[in-house]
């Protein structure tokens, strides 16, 4: 259902039914929003994959039909389990990389929009294929308004697939590479990610998806931050031209 791995301070989650392309249902939604919500002090980063031959295909249609014979208060419920899994992703205190390969559809979409850095190969293929249901992407539609704004009128109300240069164009996509290279862009990010201070990439991850500081907000926490022990020593690692110790955090 779900692949768990701690690897060198990086939690590796592999969304894992390749037989239906990795689609959501009830199970697979909880154990992704579990997931995210047991963070540890020792975690830096989050990498969320898919297994076999897709990211996510979006919601199992068994699964759809299944709740198609709810009550409109029980649909309410599912629904909403299904944002707290975006939203899990999105607040995560520490940066999550989706890494995309394959069709990448509907509630797939949701995952990249709420997600900080989104890597896809150059034959990833995405499409908010909603309205093709005749549903609508309502749970992922905070996350994706504020990731690419007014392109999603287009991408909403046709339900076209495009690709990854696409998904790159309209800012769904942080960068494009072959499949080959993938797992190696992703690595790249992660190193950058992991020789950074610990507290620092969590703050800065807060502030970057938090509402703007005014002037004496941002002044009052930059001071803080200046005054602490992780950007003491970062300054001094820097100027004594070493790597810096950030205490094994």
């Amino acid at each position: 259902m779900l692949i768990e791995e701690r690897k060198n301070g990086v939690l590796h989650l592999g969304l894992n039914r390749p037989e239906v392309r990795n689609a959501f249902n009830a199970s697979l939604i909880q154990a992704l929003t579990t997931a995210l919500s047991g963070i540890t002090e020792s975690d830096r980063a989050v990498v969320i994959r898919g297994e076999g031959e897709a990211f996510c295909a979006g919601g199992d249609l068994n699964w759809m039909r299944e709740q198609a014979t709810q009550s409109e208060a029980e649909n309410a419920a599912d629904a909403l389990k299904l944002y707290e899994m975006f939203d899990a992703v999105y607040r995560c205190p520490v940066p999550v990389i989706a890494q995309v390969h394959g069709p990448c559809f509907g509630g797939g979409c949701g995952i990249v929009a709420a997600a900080d850095i989104v890597v896809a190969s150059s034959t990833a293929l995405f499409a908010f294929s909603e309205a093709k249901l005749g549903l609508i992407p309502a749970t992922i539609s905070p996350f994706v308004l504020r990731k690419i704004g007014s392109y999603s009128r287009e991408l909403f109300v046709t339900a076209q697939p495009f690709d990854a240069a696409r998904g790159k164009d309209v800012g769904l996509v942080s960068s494009v590479v072959d499949e080959t290279e993938l797992v190696g862009a992703v690595e790249k990010l992660l190193k950058a990610i992991l020789s950074n201070g610990p507290l620092a990439v969590r703050a800065s991850k807060q502030l970057a998806i938090s509402a703007p500081l005014d002037g004496p907000d941002a002044a009052g926490l930059l001071a803080q931050t200046r005054a602490g022990e992780e950007a003491k020593e970062g300054i001094t690692a820097f100027l004594e031209k070493r790597k810096a110790n950030w205490g094994g955090k």
